[in-house]
């Protein structure tokens, strides 16, 4: 299996095609990464939905982009 190369969409099986897949576990592994927060400076932000992030160290919920802050 190639569930290494393709992490978390391996999750697709045979479906949708390789480069589809690997753009899908990019997209992913950014958005489940630890963001700096605008007001406090630390990367402690994490999503929480589609555009919504909080802080977890000023406890302080914005939006943002919607994989990525900052874009």
């Amino acid at each position: 299996m190639a569930t290494k190369k393709l992490g978390s969409a391996a999750r697709y099986g045979a479906r949708y095609g390789k480069k589809l897949k690997t753009k899908i576990t990019n997209v992913e592994k950014i958005q489940r990464k630890k963001q700096e927060c605008p007001y406090c400076g630390r990367k402690t932000a994490k999503r929480l939905a589609t555009g919504i992030w909080k802080c977890n160290k000023c406890d302080s919920k914005f939006t943002g982009g919607a994989y990525k802050l900052g874009e």
